[in-house]
């Protein structure tokens, strides 16, 4: 396999589950409700990750099973039935609900597709009920996206028109931008999913292009190739170079012009190569150990060698997809370690033998490291962050440069009192 060397790891992990995806979508859907089927525990974690205060309005909440619904003293779809309604009754103007199954074992045992086909039957339309996993036994926490827009699919309207899907979820500024530049290079009808409201589904054919825009869609990108839709292959649109091989390949899927779409994205690409030239400088020839964590692990390290200069000693990602990957596999040097799969003491025993400047990781992870002295970026903020496209291009390496920064000042400062 060209670009990298492959291997494959197991045993204990350490990420996030699949619930924490909804930080973000429930964001971009402001229509759609997330109601997450588990334990307490499950509720602290979202409204740990989501900040929300406590006097929010959010539009995401845990409807929680507990022993007596396990041990057959509660009838637990009574129950969840129950919770939908007060919640409905209370929040009219929720237009779709994401039934989202988590891993305690009094909630495995509930088929909440089923439960989502009966209460579809019970509101007719009200409201439209679907139903994904997050589950940390079965996801990573960014996979739990994939779960929902792969439940949307089935719902799209079938269309012959050609088309430009954008797949995956973007910060509306950065989506409006790209699209944009795309309709600049005369790709006349763009739509996204998820929508920025989920029951403004855009429609799927054989005229439908997709461009997926995050590289842990594998189950979306399937069903949306069973509705007919073509997916374009291209690098992820992580950095400047990244972005201009994944935006020329939407070019090529339309027949554009090379000419016009250089000259539309040679100024972007001059001034994004200018405005990384000073986190270059401060990157170059750092050593980086990339964790699994975000499946964006690959198209980072490529972009951090590539166009910053970075030495990459392993890549790690939670799973791996190599028909979507293999773009950015080829661009990786010959030499790039990348293990699929984690054991996470083996993995920390490599970090610590090879004493790399730069460790993205968990936040799990990061302050032991850190009380080890080895500087980390945390995983998660590279999901909430705007990094996509080439305008974000020098916002994505500063990421990286400020942890650096702030080991500099602290060592700085350490030297000073001593």
């Amino acid at each position: 396999m060209g670009g990298a060397t492959l291997l494959k790891e197991t045993g204990p992990r350490e990420v996030f589950c699949g619930l924490t995806s909804i930080v973000w979508l429930h964001r971009r859907m402001p229509d759609a409700f997330f109601l997450v089927v588990g334990s307490r525990t499950c509720a602290h974690l979202i409204q740990s990750a989501a900040g929300v205060m406590i006097f929010a309005e959010p539009r995401f909440g845990t409807a929680i099973l507990e022993e007596r619904d396990l041990a057959g003293l509660a009838d637990a779809h009574q129950e969840l039935d129950r919770v939908v309604n007060d919640l409905l009754n209370r929040r009219p103007e929720i237009r779709t609900l994401f039934l989202v199954g988590s891993c305690p074992s009094e909630v495995i045992k509930i088929d909440l597709a089923r439960v989502a086909e009966r209460l579809n039957g019970f509101y007719q339309g009200r409201v439209t009920v679907l139903n994904y996993s997050g589950s940390g036994i079965e996801t990573t926490f960014t996979q739990g996206e994939d779960g929902a827009l792969k439940a949307l699919v089935p719902l799209m309207p079938e269309s012959q028109e050609e088309q430009l899907l954008l797949v995956g979820t973007l910060a509306n500024p950065v989506e409006d931008r790209l699209i944009n530049i795309f309709k600049r290079l005369g790709i006349k009808k763009i739509a996204s999913l998820p929508p920025r409201e989920s029951i403004d589904l855009p429609s799927i054919g054989p005229g439908t292009k997709v461009l997926l825009t995050q590289p842990y869609l594998t189950d979306t990108a399937r069903v949306l190739k069973d509705r007919g839709a073509e997916i374009i292959k291209a690098p992820f649109p992580l950095g400047a170079e990244g972005s201009r091989l994944w935006m020329e390949a939407a070019a090529k899927a339309f027949r554009i012009e090379e000419a016009l779409v250089k000259s539309t994205l040679e100024p972007l690409l001059t001034r994004a190569r200018k405005a990384l030239e000073p986190y270059r400088e401060k990157l170059s020839g750092k050593r980086l150990f990339l964790l699994p964590e975000s499946q964006l692990e690959i198209p980072l390290a490529r972009f951090l060698h590539n166009e910053c200069g970075m030495k990459i000693i392993e890549v790690g990602v939670p799973y791996l997809n190599r028909e979507l990957m293999q773009p950015d596999l080829d661009l990786l040097p010959d030499e790039t370690l990348v293990i699929e799969g984690q054991h996470v003491e083996k993995q920390l025993d490599r970090v610590r033998a090879s004493q790399p400047d730069l460790v993205v990781c968990g936040m799990g992870l990061a302050n032991p490291l850190e009380a080890e002295g080895i500087s980390t970026k945390w995983s998660i903020e590279l999901v909430f962050s705007p990094i996509h496209g080439i305008d974000q291009a020098s916002d994505l390496a500063e990421l990286f440069s400020r942890p650096l920064h702030r080991r500099d000042l602290i060592n700085h400062k350490s030297l000073a009192q001593v």
